[in-house]
């Protein structure tokens, strides 16, 4: 598996990504991708960065392991955490480290 860089993900804020819920899914938009303010340290493999997904769901998913599928990704496993809720929808965070 190659490692994820903001690279990967730059070209692809605003385009859908679908969450798997087993039978169902979820669409969400990458609405940001940003490096971290993490300085890069000695030894480590990347430089940190977040994504932020919306969904204009109005249900909250727990924390946890996501298969994600995007046209010009392919199908991805994220860690997400629900960060917001707003009159859009539920805002997701994934931060890479």
């Amino acid at each position: 598996m190659e490692l994820l860089t903001l690279q990967h993900f730059a070209g692809c804020v605003g385009q859908a990504f679908d969450l798997s819920l087993g039978e169902s899914t979820v669409p969400l938009t990458l609405a940001e991708a940003t490096p971290g303010t993490t300085p890069i340290l000695p030894g480590m493999l990347r430089a940190p960065f977040s994504l932020i997904f919306r969904s204009g769901s109005a249900i909250v998913l727990p924390q946890q392991i996501y298969r994600l599928k995007n046209a010009s990704l392919g199908a991805l496993d994220i860690f997400l955490v629900p960060v917001a809720r707003d009159t859009q929808g539920i805002v997701y965070q994934a931060v890479f480290n």
